[in-house]
């Protein structure tokens, strides 16, 4: 086998590698999401009838229940970000071979960078999880479809979409959208160097993303349509070639969204 059909080779188990770990955790999120639905459902039964649940939805949380939702928000993020993500983790694949047959470097799996990335991300799913316990406890989260009222959400909107257009937001989304730029001024040897630059990839995209997550609390956590969009957005973000615009298109939609919500709670 060629050098050249060496590296197709590589980069399409890795491409597989996304594609399936991307699919297990939409597998998981559907999962859940008909679970969560057939309990509203025994939720919503008469008082007459009888109710195995022994743990209502409305009540306050027990060990099994945060960290449960901390896992449905650790999925959910991989579900959303490693499509977005795919492109910088080909292109640190392809840089590692090109390298790795350049100077004689020893193989470091792809795996190691992907880790560093959804590391990051786990890290915003507890403080995710954390918020949505706090907003729990408040009863500012309705149990059963898992969103905040008007005047919170539309808060939540208007805040995102100021942020669309903050030098925070542009600096972010340039790193994550030019993936070899970015490996390029920050490439680390070894084994521990990929696992830095994945960390490093996934404060850039959290940066760039997290106040979009948030949206969730608004639109439904589990609504997995609206997980699938917000998904979508943030890949045309990191991916259109008009990524500046759209972002600030966006934003726009978001402020005029939120002040509509907000109104709607007066």
């Amino acid at each position: 086998m060629s050098s050249s059909e060496l590296a197709r080779w590589e980069r399409a188990v890795v491409g597989v590698g996304l594609a399936a770990t991307g699919g297990l955790a939409w597998l998981y999120l559907f999962r859940m999401a008909r679970q969560m639905a057939s309990d509203a459902e025994m939720a919503a039964m008469p008082m007459s009838m009888p109710m195995p649940m022994t743990h209502p939805m409305s009540a306050a949380w027990s060990g099994e229940d945060f960290l449960m939702t901390f896992l449905m928000w650790a999925v959910m993020m991989v579900a959303m970000m490693v499509p977005s993500a795919a492109p910088m983790i080909l292109t640190f694949a392809t840089v590692n071979r090109n390298r790795r047959t350049a100077a004689g470097n020893v193989f470091v799996p792809t795996w190691i960078f992907l880790a560093g990335y959804l590391t990051i991300w786990t890290a915003f799913s507890l403080l995710a999880t954390l918020l949505q316990w706090a907003l729990h406890s408040a009863s500012l989260l309705a149990p059963m479809t898992l969103t905040v009222g008007p005047a919170i959400g539309g808060s939540l909107f208007i805040v995102a979409g100021l942020y669309q257009w903050t030098p925070i937001k542009d600096a972010c989304l340039t790193r994550c959208a030019a993936p070899l730029d970015f490996l390029l001024g920050c490439w680390r040897e070894g084994k521990g160097g990929a696992l830095v630059m994945g960390l490093h990839h996934g404060l850039y995209c959290v940066g760039c993303c997290a106040f979009l997550m948030t949206l969730l609390l608004v639109l439904g956590v589990m609504n997995l349509l609206w997980v699938a969009a917000l998904g979508g957005l943030v890949l045309v973000e990191k991916l259109a070639k008009t990524s500046r615009f759209a972002t600030r298109a966006f934003g726009v939609a978001f402020v005029v969204a939120g002040i509509a919500l907000f109104a709607s709670s007066l």
